[in-house]
């Protein structure tokens, strides 16, 4: 609702006041006067009988005190007789003409007369008849009449006598008062206000513009409280405004109440309280209208939240701020500024004071004082938005000032000035130009070719190096297309579509690529690219450094040549070794044949000695076949293809332990159950054989023991191997993985037993390790890669 709304609802509320005073003491006074009226008639009751008895002129002497108008009428309503007030009032005489009542009744008052008439015979009276007459004037007049019967001797009615009351100005008044009651409901409830009749804190009446506020119904409201639906920010402030509110004429305030939605919602509201007092001088009714200010109040926190917001991030800004009001009085500055300027009390301390006079007593700290003055006094003369503006300071400090006018409208309201101290930038700029010359030396110089390109591939800078690699010079190269000055030999034109895309996204990389340079040669080069980006962030081009590693390539592609001629000469080897091993082998076994024939046909015949070298020439060629039979081994574990099946470990180690020979002194036990692997099983067997075979004949304990154990983790299993054997000296721990390498005297070993391991290990991607001290024993250590897929070495 707005202020003309407001206005009116509150000049109808006077007027209706004004008008219910003066009509209650109306009636107050027209009551009275019934009374007394009351009063004459009764004592005139017994004398009028004889008058009309005697039909004599000695009734007009019985009207005399009378002062409202009196009627003496016979059964049909014809006047006998009436005072002088009625003859003024009605504008008859009954003297001079004939007057009957019930003409002079307004139409619309006719049946109600004769309903009122009916009474007056029954009961014998008639109180408080009101109707609308016509005056011989044709004035309509409002008439309340108390009237009674006349009885004669025999108790029958022979006449009846009233006063009449003028209650013209009383109708008119109280038709004024329902049609301004009428407004002010309407008023009331097409107000766009929230309004309240409210008796001891009790809602007794809400309009529709509240009820649809809150959402709750009238007769919901009726049983509440104002202060069960809302609450107060300040309940003293509330007590202190009431009581201000009674002392006064008004009887008026107004407060801000939460009021408390029925969906849950709060809903700020503008209460003005308006109050009546009783006789006794407390209140009697309240009447509170609430202005629905919700957006207002957010507005208004939101505002004050900004605005804190605002002076903490001023008062911590790195920036030194000062806010001045037109006549240069400082409205407000932040410690940045006292700190910028040496001011040593708080920025609090400086509101209110002219920061003319100030600058004239801080312009010392400029390196040319009248110049700063100067300057300042132009810049707010013009009133136009200055930044950047350097002032330099005599300690060598330099400061940048933005200066912005502040205007309301066309209203000038006062100007800011930002202050920040940019020694630091200003030499750093300095500095920066001194090392852009210095880095702009180094890449025109370095050995790499640079080159900057846009977003289309025009080439917009290159170094000294790639115009030497290229063949071409800048002023040839600059504003050309890099494709086609760098023509890409057609194997690298995928590549490099690849790679543009990549630019384009945002992404760096590195990659190889073939060209044909200025003279036509073939060369190699390594570029590595990446995005140039804008201001914004947008890919704007490229920069490429290029290496060229023509050099390099050649060595690689000798490099693959080697290694092919290396796998066909492995082959061969192997091819070699399987040949090697067989004629071997074919006169070992026939030399081993007659070794047999010769202790079998002439062991009789022989000494011990002859007896002693045939079996040692057996040895010897056991030895020997066991030589070729590893050498065999050890060149194929590479080459071979391994299974990749589930090897239960504990299967493995009882296979062995049934076909290798271990003293009755020595036992193979294991420390828990062991796992199921994924491995090539004869590989495997090959593995814990030798192991094993190694442990059990190198214990000299009476007691021997050999325990085998395990752990794993995430990608590998690990075993151990551990006797209580003779132990290796230290300096065999990294030997023993070597071919033909043993330990000892030992004639019945080849050596090449462990370093088989150490290749099947290798091709499991584990590692093989030992502890040992003499005397105590040995354990072996090794790990194998989890679920290993097949593949030839």
């Amino acid at each position: 609702m707005d202020n003309n709304e407001i206005s009116i609802l509150k000049r109808a509320l006077v007027r209706e006041k004004k008008a219910r005073k003066t009509a209650e003491n109306l009636l107050e006074n027209k009551a009275k006067d019934l009374y007394d009226a009351s009063l004459h008639l009764k004592e005139a009751n017994g004398r009028l009988e004889t008058m009309l008895n005697n039909k004599g002129t000695r009734i007009d002497s019985a009207f005399v005190n009378i002062i409202d108008p009196y009627v003496v009428m016979d059964m049909m309503t014809n006047v006998l007789n009436m005072n002088s007030s009625a003859k003024e009032f009605l504008g008859y005489d009954h003297t001079k003409e004939d007057v009957c009542l019930s003409d002079i009744v307004h139409p619309d008052y006719v049946e109600y007369t004769a309903e009122s008439f009916q009474t007056l015979l029954k009961v014998g009276m008639l109180k408080n008849y009101s109707a609308k007459i016509i005056t011989k004037n044709d004035e309509e007049k409002y008439v309340n009449i108390n009237a009674s019967l006349i009885y004669n001797e025999s108790g029958n009615p022979i006449a009846a006598q009233g006063v009449i009351r003028d209650i013209t100005q009383e109708v008119e008044i109280r038709k004024l008062l329902e049609s301004q009651k009428k407004q002010q409901d309407i008023i009331v409830e097409n107000s766009s206000l929230g309004i309240l009749l409210i008796v001891k804190d009790k809602i007794v009446k809400a309009n529709k513009s509240f009820i649809d506020l809150l959402g709750y119904s009238e007769v919901e409201l009726k049983k509440v409280s104002i202060n069960d639906i809302s609450s107060l920010e300040d309940s003293t402030l509330y007590d202190d405004l009431l009581q201000k509110s009674l002392e006064n004429d008004t009887k008026k305030f107004s407060i801000v109440r939460k009021f408390h939605k029925k969906n849950g919602d709060t809903l700020y509201g503008k209460t003005s309280m308006s109050s009546v007092l009783d006789s006794k001088g407390e209140i009697e009714y309240s009447v509170a209208m609430i202005e629905d200010i919700t957006h207002e109040k957010i507005s208004e926190e939101k505002l004050k939240a900004s605005e804190e917001r605002l002076a903490k991030l001023i008062k911590n800004l790195q920036t030194g701020i000062l806010l001045e009001d037109p006549n240069r009085k400082i409205v407000l500055a932040n410690k940045k500024f006292c700190d910028l300027f040496g001011i040593s009390v708080s920025p609090d301390s400086l509101k209110g004071i002219n920061s003319e006079q100030s600058t004239h007593k801080y312009k010392r700290m400029f390196l040319e004082p009248e110049m700063a003055l100067n300057r300042i006094s132009d810049v707010i003369e013009k009133k136009e938005v200055v930044t950047a503006d350097e002032m330099e300071l005599l300690d060598g400090r330099t400061f940048e000032r933005d200066y912005i006018p502040l205007f309301n409208g066309s209203e000038y309201q006062g100007h800011l000035w930002s202050y920040s101290d940019v020694t630091l930038r200003k030499n750093y700029r300095k500095n920066l130009e001194i090392q852009k010359e210095k880095y702009g030396s180094i890449i025109a110089n370095m050995n790499l070719g640079l080159v900057e390109v846009d977003g289309d591939g025009n080439i917009l800078m290159v170094n000294q190096s790639f115009s030497d690699m290229i063949g071409y010079t800048s002023d040839e190269l600059i504003g050309k297309n890099v494709y086609e000055t760098m023509p890409i030999i057609s194997e690298g034109e995928d590549e490099l579509k690849q790679q543009n895309k990549k630019r384009e996204e945002g992404i760096s990389d590195s990659y190889e690529v073939a060209v044909k340079i200025a003279n036509g040669e073939k060369r190699f080069w390594l570029v590595s690219g990446a995005p140039r980006f804008d201001d914004a962030g947008n890919v704007v081009g490229s920069i490429g450094i290029h290496l060229d590693i023509t050099a390099q390539k050649h060595l690689e592609l000798q490099k693959e040549t080697l290694l092919k001629e290396l796998e066909s000469s492995n082959k061969g080897l192997q091819e070699y070794a399987h040949i090697v091993s067989h004629d071997l082998k074919s006169p070992l076994r026939s030399v081993s044949a007659l070794a047999t024939w010769l202790y079998d046909d002439y062991k009789d015949t022989l000494d011990e000695t002859g007896l002693y070298n045939l079996k040692m020439m057996q040895e010897k060629i056991e030895g020997m076949d066991k030589l070729i039979t590893g050498i065999l081994k050890y060149s194929t574990v590479n080459s071979d293809v391994f299974d990749h099946t589930e090897v239960d470990v504990n299967e493995v180690i009882q296979e062995i332990k049934e076909i290798i020979y271990i003293p009755e002194h020595v036992s193979i036990k294991t420390k828990k159950k062991l796992p199921l692997i994924k491995a090539d099983k004869t590989k495997i067997h090959q593995l814990f054989q030798n192991f094993l075979s190694n442990a059990v004949v190198n214990i000299d304990k009476k007691e021997g023991l050999v325990e085998i154990d395990y752990k794993e983790d995430e990608t590998h299993w690990e075993f151990s191997i551990k006797d209580n054997g003779v132990g290796i000296p230290k300096e065999y721990h990294e030997k023993i993985f070597q071919i033909f390498q043993s330990i000892g005297n030992k004639e019945r070993s080849t050596g090449i037993g462990l370093s088989i391991v150490k290749r099947i290990i290798d091709r499991y991607h584990g590692k093989v390790w030992l502890q040992s001290a003499i005397g105590e024993g040995t354990t072996f250590y090794f790990t194998l890669q989890k679920e290993q897929k097949n593949k030839k070495g």
